[in-house]
Parts: structure tokens; C-alpha cells; sequence
């Protein structure tokens, strides 16, 4: 008999989790309590509750959380304060949904008594260790069942034998084929992987791409926005005032319309694999841009770069699910410091694809000052006679290298 009694599944009411709610039932007979999260997908959820509720789930064992604006809040923002990019280019869309999820399956848990959680990620992906790095690290003694290390339906003709056999709807997309990319959204971003994509020398149909149009098919005229900061977060745009999710979406919506934030990468999995996929997120490519042109003036020169120094290890530590780790709380706390001073404005052109910078402000933190900048005359701010001695000494070593090597 199963030690499990009860488990909370990360269930989205789609084929693969529908399939895995069954599969709980029957391998392990034990109670299953559904968690569907709302992270922005754009998606209606109501179907996964009748779903759930067909499948026998109790409907006070059904939880669908409304997590827009927690997801924005407390783990988009406070990651771009970092200027947080994985391997030069990834903004880390699914990455850092994964913890939030995580922590809403442990919470679950503990409300209901349950002693175990479950997900559908595959045994190749990067979720797997993202889920269960959480999970362990928010419960410790949690039993975490991923049946896609342990059932032999490793394949999407073996899932639709098994749906029919038990019952399960299918969709006409999943008998006809359905899309032809493995696709997760949510307010950050949108993400392909699979099928057409698998091989790297292809470029993407211009018809997968669904929330931002071609560059070329973009208005043939700039759009201007100013974006107001307050600790290094956005609060408004265009002097109105706005929650994280309202202002994430409302960049979103500027700039998909302006063919901003497509992006084709190979990135190296946890896993050890390479994995091609496709992204788009264009609130995400116009905060990060704006947000390292308030930082231009408000933040001291080796803070910044002490913060670019520190950036690739922050991005790793979320890339590879430790969100939850005292390294990474270590860090967000050094970050968090740094941006008590990065207030004002930012003012933006958004055209055909590009995001450009064309006006930054702060009234009370900027450390640029215009007398000593100046190229006209300063009047004496700048003696520009100290620059020799320091140019000098930082030469010292060099000379007395040069000097060696012309001796020999």
C-alpha cells in the first residue's frame, strides 16, 4: 500500500496534467488536490476546475490562485533590479515562475496535509530541478513525485492511448497534431520549444510568434514613453501610476506592438544538454533597458560594476532553481541596497524592433553633474593636471614590464 495519501499537483487542465492526475489516482491511490496558478498566460482557467471535478476532486481540494501581481512584485521586479540576463542574452521568463510555483505547492501542502506534490515536467528539462530544488528547500521532508521518471508514456502517442483508455477528453489539437511547439507563458514571457525548432540552422515561422508583430510590420513611426522608478522598480508609465502586473502588461502590449523582445537562442539546460528554443518578451527587454539608464546616473561607478560583476552568478542561481538558496537571498539583499538611490525617470523610443534610450532624470539621486562634464569651461571644477600622476602610477607596471622585455 502507498505510503502517499494525499498529493498537490501543479495541474494545468491541459493533456499531460490531465493524464497525471489519473495516473496519481491509480498508481498510487491516493486523495490528489489540484493547484493551477495564474501567472498572466492569458489563458481561461475555469476549465481545469470542471476538469478536475470529473476527475473526482473535491471542489475545496481545487485551488486556482490569482498570482499576477505576487509574480511580478516579488520575483520579476526584484530579478531585474539585477539586470538579470543568463548567458548573454536570456531574460529567464520560465525560470523565474518556477519558484513561486513551488512555494504556492508547498503552502498547499501544509493547508490541506498533504504529504507530497507532484509536477509534470519531463526528465530532460531544466522544471524538474527547478520545482523540487524549491520544494525541498521551503519543506524538507516533502515527497515529490514526478511521473515522468517513472512511467513508461514517453511519448505523445503512448499519452493519447492512455487518455482514451481512461477516459480522458482530447482535444481536437492534440488528435490532429496540435501545435507544433511546447510553448509556457506568462506575464514575463512566452516561450517555443520542440518540433520545427529542434534543428538550430532554421529560422521560425513568422507565424508562431503571438505577441509581438515583425519588426518590419511595426509602425513606420516611433512611439515615446517615460517610465517613472522608484527603488529601482517601475511605477508609472506616462505619469500614471501603476501596479507591477498593470505595468509589466501595459509594456508587454507596447512592445509587442512595435516588434520588440524576439529572441532565437541555444542555451545550456541544468541537464547538461544544448536546447534551442524561442522567447518573447517585450515588457522584460524595455525594463531591462530602461532600468540600466536610471542606474547610469543614480549608481556609483564600482557599485555598477561590482553589480555587472555579480549579475552571471545571480542569473545562474535562478536558471538553475535556487531561487530559494541563502546565496541567492545573499545577493538580493546586496542589490536591494544599491537601489534605494535609483529614482526618477526614463524616457524611451520604441521603433521597429528597438528599444533606444533618449532622456533620463532624477531629481533628488542623480550623480551626474553637468559643471564637471562640461566641455566648455568649468570655471576650475576639474583640474585636469591631476590626471597625469594617475596616469602615471597606473603605468608603473607597465614601464617597468617594457623595460625588462627591452633588456632581454
Amino acid at each position: 500500500m502507498s505510503e502517499i495519501k494525499k498529493v498537490v499537483l501543479a495541474y494545468s487542465g491541459g493533456l499531460d496534467t490531465s493524464v497525471i492526475l489519473k495516473w496519481l489516482q491509480d498508481t498510487y491511490g491516493c486523495e490528489v488536490v489540484t493547484f493551477t496558478a495564474d501567472l498572466g498566460q492569458g489563458e481561461e482557467l475555469e476549465p481545469a476546475r470542471q476538469k478536475a471535478l470529473k476527475f473526482g476532486i473535491k471542489p475545496d481540494s481545487i485551488f486556482i490562485d490569482d498570482l499576477r501581481e505576487e509574480f511580478v512584485r516579488d520575483f520579476v521586479f526584484p530579478m531585474f533590479r539585477a539586470n538579470t540576463v543568463y548567458e548573454g542574452e536570456y531574460l529567464l521568463g520560465t525560470s523565474i515562475a518556477r519558484p513561486l510555483i513551488a512555494k504556492r505547492l508547498i503552502e498547499i501542502a501544509n493547508l490541506t496535509g498533504a504529504d507530497a506534490v507532484s509536477h509534470g515536467a519531463t526528465g530532460k528539462g531544466n522544471d524538474q530541478v527547478r520545482f523540487e530544488l524549491g520544494a525541498y528547500a521551503l519543506k524538507p521532508g516533502i515527497k515529490i513525485i514526478a511521473p515522468w521518471r517513472e512511467w513508461d508514456l514517453l511519448s505523445r502517442e503512448k499519452l493519447l492511448a492512455y487518455a482514451e483508455k481512461h477516459g480522458i477528453p482530447i482535444e481536437m489539437k492534440h488528435r490532429e497534431g496540435g501545435s507544433p511547439y511546447s510553448m509556457d507563458a506568462n506575464l514575463l514571457h512566452i516561450s517555443y520549444e520542440g518540433r520545427h525548432l529542434e534543428d538550430p540552422s532554421r529560422e521560425a515561422e513568422e507565424s508562431m510568434w503571438r505577441w509581438t508583430v515583425s519588426p518590419e510590420a511595426a509602425p513606420d513611426f516611433p512611439e515615446y514613453i517615460e517610465l517613472g522608478f522608484c527603488k529601482g522598480d517601475i511605477v508609472s508609465i506616462n505619469g500614471k501610476e501603476m501596479s507591477p502586473a498593470s505595468v509589466l502588461f501595459e509594456l508587454n502590449r507596447l512592445g509587442g506592438k512595435h516588434g520588440i523582445g524576439r529572441l532565437d537562442l541555444v542555451e545550456n539546460r541544468y541537464v547538461g544538454m544544448k536546447s534551442r528554443g524561442c522567447y518573447e518578451t517585450p515588457g522584460g527587454t524595455i525594463m531591462l533597458k530602461a532600468h540600466r539608464a536610471i542606474e547610469s546616473i543614480t549608481l556609483d561607478r564600482e557599485v555598477a560594476h561590482l553589480k555587472d560583476e555579480l549579475m552571471p552568478k545571480y542569473a545562474s542561481l535562478i536558471y538553475n532553481g535556487y531561487w530559494w538558496s541563502p546565496e541567492r537571498e545573499m545577493l538580493q539583499k546586496m542589490i536591494d541596497a544599491s537601489q534605494s538611490s535609483v529614482n526618477g525617470w526614463v524616457r524611451l523610443k520604441l521603433y521597429k524592433g528597438n528599444v533606444i534610450v533618449c532622456g533620463r532624470d532624477s531629481k533628488t539621486d542623480s550623480l551626474f553633474d553637468p559643471s564637471i562634464a562640461t566641455f566648455e569651461d568649468d570655471k576650475g571644477a576639474y583640474d585636469q593636471k591631476d590626471a597625469a600622476g594617475f596616469i602615471k602610477l597606473n603605468a608603473l607596471r607597465l614601464r617597468i614590464a617594457a623595460n625588462l622585455r627591452n633588456k632581454s
